[in-house]
């Protein structure tokens, strides 16, 4: 297994895309496995997003950044248990490049040696309302999605070991363009969610998070996670990955500074999936509401606005059901497997439908319904192209990803190296969030006393009555009998 080469300003004559968009479509349409697209984009002014351009069209405007800490835990780092701060992007560089406090203030407080920074989840459309013609810079109708650009896609912005806790999205799949720096993927097929140890705690809609670090995995708690199969690759600047519907993914920047972009395409099958998720929500809200109404921030992730009430969560589910009837009637005779891509719809690019407190139940029917959206059904592959521009994600060997380490390279040994010291609309709640400025050890109390606290505990806790019922499978299962008393 070979890391994907580094893409190369194209030469005289070679400025020729290897794939035609009806040709890469087909190929997104077809893919049930992670696979990097090479030359594809070397004529995407996007390319250009580095944090310096950033920071001076930005031009001061500020952004959240998650703190977390770089040393090595079993437990995962979600975004519950990390702090926040509000900087610009001119702050957050002169913090990496170990300027004075003076002039990287908001981070003063955090040793660049020890925490890492990321700005994640930053819709263009929103950081850029006033800039809208940035949104031509990035082009993924090179990919067969006409009309799709910046409006419909998401920024990232690193610092070294920034990471992504292990997670799978419900709906979609994603297209990822490195732009600066690498950054590192851990991929599992849907086949291993059992091993990964799916958990709604902390719970954010349309993301099923996994118990384990599988970077350094606690395999006395969690042994399933030694039959776990990792497909890993370093992405490199201007590659894109793909990643397929329901591959969990953890994601962790290997270069000093790391610049990301990408795009969630929806599915057919994503009709289901948010019968499914309305469900999940709706149980989940209830039970944790119940066990402590004054401790939302424990179990909430930081980008829920609120947990909605159970009224109004029945009211989405209902909702959402007859949605998915309405679709199915539509679309009767077609195939409807939720295991494989389907057809995905052209014009916005939603990871989440959020349920929001302002929204009217009836709106969770947008999607069928919301205007502009016209399905679109793509052509299946029999055999996928691969070779130099399309390079399959293989997976590790068996001794190599049951401790969750390695990449897919061919040389992984000085990469590995530097780490081992140490929907469309996903809001961003600023009420909920810690915003850490004075004491900056409070972070690795938190996380210690947290952890001491979970395996303290005796006996069956909420959470894990909640990882059983609103395990994927159960959901499922749920939603399977839900919709047949529909149809009656």
């Amino acid at each position: 297994m070979a890391e994907a080469a580094a893409l190369d300003p194209p030469l005289p004559g070679e400025d020729v895309k290897p794939f035609t968009p009806e040709k890469a479509k087909e190929i997104v349409m077809s893919l049930q496995q992670p696979a990097v697209f090479c030359k594809m984009v070397f004529d995407w002014p996007v390319l250009h997003w580095n944090t310096k351009y950033l920071s001076e069209v930005l031009d001061g405007r500020t952004m959240r950044f998650r703190m977390g800490m770089k040393k090595r835990d079993t437990a995962p780092q979600f975004e519950t248990k990390c702090s926040y701060v509000e900087a610009t992007l001119e702050e957050f560089l002169a913090w990496t490049s170990g300027q004075p406090t003076s002039v990287s203030r908001p981070f003063s407080c955090y040793d660049s040696s020890k925490y890492w920074a990321y700005a994640d989840y930053k819709y263009i459309a929103r950081i850029f309302e006033d800039k809208t013609e940035i949104f031509k810079d990035i082009m993924w109708s090179d990919f067969g999605f006409p009309g799709r650009n910046g409006k419909e896609s998401t920024l990232w912005i690193g610092s070294a070991e920034a990471n992504t806790p292990c997670h799978l999205d419900s709906y979609g799949c994603n297209l990822v363009l490195q732009i600066q720096g690498r950054k590192r993927w851990h991929l599992f097929p849907p086949s291993n969610t059992t091993f990964l140890y799916p958990t709604r705690i902390p719970y954010e809609e349309s993301s099923i998070f996994s118990k384990v670090n599988v970077v350094n995995p606690d395999l006395r708690h969690y042994p399933q996670f030694r039959k776990a199969q990792a497909h890993v690759v370093t992405l490199n600047p201007g590659q894109v990955l793909f990643v397929p519907r329901h591959w969990w993914h953890y994601v962790e920047s290997v270069d000093p500074i790391t610049v990301s972009i990408n795009s969630w395409i929806e599915l057919d099958a994503d009709h289901r999936a948010r019968v499914e998720e309305a469900i999940t929500r709706t149980l989940v809200c209830a039970i944790k509401s119940a066990e402590n109404p004054s401790r939302l921030d424990a179990w909430l992730n930081p980008t829920e606005a609120e947990a909605t009430s159970h009224e109004i969560n029945l009211q989405y589910l209902n909702g959402a059901i007859s949605a998915y009837l309405e679709y199915q009637t539509v679309t009767v005779s077609e195939d409807r497997d939720c295991s494989t891509h389907g057809t995905e719809k052209e014009a916005s690019s939603c990871k989440r439908r959020k349920i929001q407190a302002n929204t009217k139940p009836e709106d969770y029917k947008s999607g069928t319904q919301e205007a502009g959206f016209t399905v679109v059904k793509a052509k299946k592959l029999e055999k996928i192209p691969f070779g130099v521009h399309l390079i399959p994600v293989l997976p590790q060997s068996q001794e190599a990803s049951s401790v969750g380490a390695g990449a897919v390279e061919s040389d992984s040994r000085d990469l590995l190296s530097e780490n081992e010291g140490g929907h469309f609309g996903k809001s961003r709640c600023t009420g909920k969030q810690s915003v850490m400025s004075n004491d900056c050890k409070t972070l690795a109390d938190q996380t210690d006393s947290d952890s001491t606290a979970n395996s303290s505990q005796m006996g069956i806790s909420t959470n894990d009555l909640l990882d059983c019922l609103v395990n994927p499978q159960v959901i499922s299962l749920v939603a399977s009998l839900l919709l047949e008393r529909e149809r009656v």
